[in-house]
């Protein structure tokens, strides 16, 4: 697996490894190295060298720094001097940058294919809101329609076999999220993420922010139950792999009884309030909330809980038990 060192100005590099762990989970082989007001290039030079020598991957690097003639970019030039052939230094590091490359490491084999295979996302993860604030030229290109027939496909018309694949199904407070974005996404690789909610689809702000927060490549839908069980029954979508996300176990429940072809159902995150009891860390239920799991798992739904796809399945069994003695319920 490529290396991964980190090297800005500031604390910068610090904050965003702490932010790529929060959304993608904790990495090996990735440091962070930081040029302080107090410090010269000898000292920035000095980190990033015992930083890499701690590595155990040391013949596939990759170097990304905060801006480009900058101090770490120029000592990183320093440093990749006779390794030109394996290294590589991308500057500009933001959020979207860091997180493709610990989506990418696994599927490239060199610091240069994870180099190249970073740009876009990294470029694609810079946008404005409200739209109206974006540059003409940028609103007319994003705006343009892409090649190829256009325009609403005729009811009946039978695409695939007809009936639409659901990839993956999660239960989220948080619905669309970075973690759901990222690493659940990149696993995934569907064609589209829905969001099946009553409550969120009347909601125009929180609607909107779902659709923008879609990574690149994917589609967001946010629809109501209504709508998403006329799509499993719809022909048109036989072409389709979907991500779908629930606000609650309540609305899978629903969706499953409707005819939503869910067997696995990962739990990422609920949130707490009054009357519920913190099973872990990111789980909290109440009553109601363990009637509904027990509901589904007489449904015969396998229950997939956890946050990330790297982290290991906690076991659902023990955390109903957990919310019933917490809850008094016998």
């Amino acid at each position: 697996m490529v290396s991964i060192l980190l090297a800005t100005h500031g604390d910068f590099a610090e904050g965003i490894f702490m932010t790529g762990s929060m959304l993608f989970g904790e990495q090996e082989n990735v440091a962070a190295v930081t040029l302080q007001p107090s410090e010269g290039p000898d000292d920035l030079r000095a980190k990033m060298l015992q930083a890499i020598d701690g590595f155990e991957n040391k013949d596939e690097v990759l170097i990304l720094v905060d801006l480009w003639g900058g101090t770490p970019f120029n000592q990183a030039n320093f440093i990749i001097n006779g390794h030109e052939d394996k290294w590589a230094i991308v500057a500009g590091l933001n959020a979207p940058m860091l997180i493709t490359a610990y989506a990418n490491r696994d599927d490239c084999e060199s610091a240069h294919e994870l180099a190249a295979s970073i740009l876009e996302d990294s470029r694609d993860g810079i946008k404005i809101y409200p739209k109206e604030l974006e540059p003409a030229d940028t609103t007319k290109a994003a705006a343009a329609p892409a090649a190829g027939p256009v325009g609403a496909i005729p009811p009946g018309t039978v695409l695939g076999d007809g009936h639409i694949k659901i990839k993956h199904a999660r239960v989220d407070t948080r619905l669309l999220h970075g973690q759901v974005a990222t690493n659940w996404s990149k696993a995934i690789a569907p064609d589209r993420i829905i969001v099946v909610s009553d409550n969120v689809s009347h909601d125009a702000l929180r609607k909107q922010l779902i659709i923008e927060a879609a990574p690149p490549g994917i589609k967001a839908h946010v629809v109501p139950m209504k709508k998403m069980l006329e799509v499993v029954k719809d022909v048109r979508f036989g072409d389709t792999t979907a991500f779908l996300l629930f606000e609650t176990p309540q609305d899978a429940l629903e969706a499953i009884k409707g005819g939503v072809d869910i067997k696995s159902l990962n739990i990422g995150s609920m949130a707490h309030s009054q009357g519920k009891v913190a099973v872990n860390k990111v789980l909290s239920l109440d009553a109601k909330d363990v009637e509904c799991f027990e509901e589904l798992k007489k449904l015969g739904v396998k229950f997939d809980v956890r946050k990330v796809p790297a982290d290991a399945p906690e076991n659902m069994d023990k955390l109903i038990q957990a919310a019933k003695d917490g809850l008094g319920i016998k």
